[in-house]
């Protein structure tokens, strides 16, 4: 049989369908509980949570970590059946990334260039390299054994975009710890810490959902 004809076949398969779309919502559940439940264990809110609360910088952090969550989460829900489009959350993961940099575009514009470095490098560059990598091993598992019940044609990249959707996750509760408020070191430090989990993601999806 061809590997298109397989495919179709595995698209029209029902039962298929249904078992994938649940296993995902639990993965999507459980995932978040064995993340927060790291982070209360280890680190928790910041300290001064009640008042950064009341400031925008710490609240578009989150606008951009659910957004990439949610995307992420929603290709995932999609990538692990053969045949179906990726459109158009394929493009909609280009979301969290594009709010990130106009934010810190309207940063440079508003703050002296004196102090962009300084904003940049923060004073939790690690703790961000290490929690959400850390936080994210739950969701990510959750989401790869999940994907096991479908058949996606691309393992390496559905276990990329696992990677993605479990460090969305991850870096939600991160923010609420950190400090470091500024998008310019959102736009540093996160992105290294999602990529390598989504690189992780990639090179785990590529052996674990072959089929």
């Amino acid at each position: 049989m061809k590997t298109d004809d397989l495919i179709n076949l595995l698209a029209q398969d029902a039962p298929v369908r249904a078992r994938i779309g649940q296993a995902l919502t639990l993965a999507v559940v459980v995932g978040i509980l064995i993340s927060g439940a790291i982070f209360f264990a280890a680190i928790g809110f910041r300290a001064d949570i009640d008042t950064a609360m009341e400031t925008v910088r710490f609240l578009f952090k989150f606008v951009v970590t659910i957004a990439l969550a949610v995307t992420a989460g929603a290709v995932v829900f999609r990538i692990g059946r053969p045949g179906v489009s990726l459109r158009p959350w394929g493009w909609m993961l280009l979301a969290a990334p594009l709010l990130l940099a106009a934010a810190a575009l309207a940063e440079v514009m508003v703050m002296p260039a004196d102090s962009w470095g300084a904003r940049m490098i923060g004073h939790n560059g690690r703790f961000c390299l290490t929690f959400i990598p850390l936080l994210s091993i739950g969701p990510l598992a959750c989401f790869l054994f999940a994907l096991r019940q479908g058949a996606p044609e691309k393992p390496g990249v559905a276990g990329a975009v696992a990677g993605l959707a479990a460090s969305g996750i991850a870096a939600t509760f991160y923010a609420s710890n950190c400090t470091d408020d500024s998008p310019l070191f959102v736009l540093l430090w996160y992105p290294i810490a999602i990529a390598v989990v989504t690189a992780v993601g990639y090179v785990i999806g590529k052996r674990m959902l072959r089929w």
